[in-house]
């Protein structure tokens, strides 16, 4: 009887394995495609009965295969595993759940999905243990496809082997190829320039999020989602119009182990990306925290002089504002590149103490962030952060770390999770990108990997982050306003208030510590404007061209509208807003105006489902307040 089963169970996975598998989104939006071609793993993607990808690849490189010498010892071969895997089972399971933010861009997280999982193994049975090592020739990998209403997810999953088998991971297989004529927004760094380029002839690799347009007329991003102990994975060509996964470096796990997921994204209209992305937050784990209270969103100024007069006159400038945090920037414990710099005490060149600024700061409400480089980060990181929470810090401001390789990635990660048992925020700056670890790490507030106004950026490429770089996460872009470098308008800075998403967000960044003309009407906008919000709804918008975001606290709602180089009428629907009149107050650029920021402000009624029609000047913006009328 037992021979029978088996005979029946064999049958059943030579048919299983020989059959294209298939996965939809819960309302048909996506399906997900795999069959095995030539010993290879393939897959494509349809969105609404178009397809996206076709053809691609999936799988790894491991050069770590366990063999045993003629001597008996054993080594490692250089054997990849992109051949020679047999599917052996397929698993399927649903989740519907809704979870809530500690803050964010909404209140409320609906969690979606259907999910497959396909079972490989490697190699065939007869392997004995000797000495420790499993000598069988037998590996397992699944892979783990999830499709979303938002987007396709996939990741490498290696279960738990009997003798904890290490693997040294050195490629990722996984392509995604377009149809011909696809154009990519090409950025070769976290805070470099974009390039709309054919996927052909590329001389560098790309950043992610990456933004394609599709001759079909669909827009796609790809992403990474759960990046916590891998290499960073970029973008390279493979071959004209195939883009892959490219890894910093290679990667030395032990199993059971799971890779970050690979992100599709499809859109109709490229604005609905930008609504769809609480995905990258659902494919990271819960908050690992048990004690969230001191997590605290706001703004923040940043003093740049760091000398005690300064230092207090810009805690009483954050005050009287309306903000929550000063950040003492590079150079409070001397600088930052010199290892004989103590991040433990304030530069013996300075005129203060931390322990009397903290407190001023505390009788004002204010809280205090320091700037910390990473070598001292480092090499001190057990010494400062038990002081900084007898000091009564509130975050620290990493400085110039490094990325990319499995190292520093697992280091920077957990640095901020030790942060967080001192309870210290963290904002990371410099290249790192986010991946949706803040959902399990919640302290992270924000991070820079943007080209934000340290390079003060033109038009077109403020209206082209929506689309690209805030798809993955906050951006601690540093928002300007009376500094004569910046490129914009008043009211297009004005708006990236409500745009650009950070539940830390700095303003006034390179200004005077105490702006002439920060008495400016139009700058009750910054003042009212919270950092976090309870409903986010990204309403119109072309790559690159305009954005117009609606955010909603409560039940007031906090529209901006920015324009690229060009000037252009824009339209702002209100159907979006529950049914009712609201005050709107309005800040628009207007030339004519003999002030000194030129901006306008007036208050309007309207009444829900009415829109609104304003002309924004080249390079410029607006931004809207909506209070209800009870």
């Amino acid at each position: 009887m037992k021979k029978i089963l088996l005979l029946f169970f064999t049958l059943q996975l030579s048919f299983c394995a020989s059959q294209a598998q298939s996965l939809s989104s819960p309302d048909g939006s996506y399906l997900f495609s795999f069959s095995q071609v030539d010993s290879r793993l393939r897959y494509s993607i349809d969105f609404k009965s178009q397809t996206i990808i076709s053809n691609g690849e999936l799988g790894v490189d491991i050069d770590n295969h366990l063999v045993e010498s003629a001597m008996g010892i054993p080594v490692y071969s250089s054997e990849v595993w992109t051949e020679g895997l047999r599917l052996t089972g397929i698993d399927h399971q649903q989740c519907d759940t809704e979870w809530h933010p500690i803050y964010g861009e909404r209140s409320a997280v609906r969690d979606h999905y259907n999910e497959m999982t396909l079972h490989f193994v490697k190699g065939s049975d007869g392997g004995q243990l000797r000495d420790g090592y499993n000598k069988s020739k037998n590996y397992l990998m699944d892979i783990i496809v999830r499709a979303y209403d938002e987007g396709i997810a996939l990741r490498y999953h290696f279960p738990e082997a009997t003798n904890g088998l290490f693997l040294h991971i050195t490629n990722e297989r996984t392509t995604f190829p377009f149809a011909p004529h696809t154009m990519g927004w090409h950025e070769t760094w976290a805070q470099g320039p974009y390039q709309l380029l054919p996927l052909k002839d590329w001389h560098d690799e790309c950043e992610r999020p990456l933004l394609l347009s599709l001759p079909n007329g669909l827009s796609v991003a790809l992403l990474e989602a759960g990046l916590v102990d891998y290499p960073r994975g970029k973008f390279a060509l493979a071959a004209e119009n195939t883009v892959q996964v490219s890894l910093f470096d290679s990667a030395d796990v032990i199993t059971a182990y799971d890779t970050p997921w690979r992100v599709v994204m499809a859109a109709e209209r490229a604005v609905d990306l930008i609504n769809h992305k609480d995905l990258i937050l659902n494919l990271n784990d819960p908050c690992s925290l048990d004690d969230v209270q001191w997590i605290r969103p706001g703004k923040a100024f940043r003093c740049c002089r760091l000398d005690r007069a300064t230092i207090m006159q810009s805690i009483d400038f954050a005050a009287e504002f309306g903000f929550e945090y000063v950040e003492l920037d590079a150079g409070w414990y001397g600088p930052e590149m010199k290892a004989s710099s103590d991040a433990t005490k304030v530069a013996d060149n300075r005129d203060f103490t931390m322990p009397d600024i903290c407190q001023y700061a505390r009788s004002k409400g204010i809280g205090i962030w320091l700037y910390v480089n990473q070598r001292a980060l480092y090499y001190q990181l057990d010494e400062i952060l038990p002081l900084y929470k007898q000091w009564g810090i509130s975050g620290i401001k990493f400085g110039f770390v490094q990325i990319g390789s499995q190292r520093w990635t697992t280091w920077l990660h957990q640095a901020v999770r030790r942060c967080a048992d001192y309870g210290l925020m963290v904002d990371i700056h410099d290249e790192y990108r986010p991946t949706g670890v803040s959902r399990t790490l919640p302290n992270l507030m924000t991070q820079e990997g943007i080209r934000g106004n340290e390079e003060m950026p033109d038009a077109t490429h403020n209206t082209l982050l929506p689309f690209t770089r805030f798809l993955c996460g906050p951006g601690d872009y540093t928002l300007c306003y009376f500094n004569s470098r910046v490129k914009n308008t008043k009211a297009h800075q004005l708006a990236m208030a409500a745009v650009y998403y950070s539940p830390i967000q700095f303003m006034f960044w390179y200004d005077d510590p105490f702006p002439k003309g920060w008495e400016s009407p139009e700058l009750k906008f910054w003042r009212d404007c919270p950092t976090v919000f309870d409903e986010s709804i990204a309403l119109d918008g072309r790559p690159g061209e305009y954005i117009i975001q609606a955010r909603r606290a409560a039940d007031e709602w906090f529209v901006g509208a920015m324009t690229n180089t060009e000037a252009r009428t824009v339209t702002i629907p209100t159907d979006f807003l529950p049914k009712g009149k609201y005050e709107v107050e309005i800040y628009n650029d207007d030339p004519t105006l003999s002030t000194q920021t030129k901006v306008s402000a007036k208050t309007v009624k309207v009444k829900a489902g009415k829109p609104i029609t304003l002309p924004l000047q080249p390079s410029g913006g607006a931004a809207l307040h909506f209070s209800p009328i009870k």
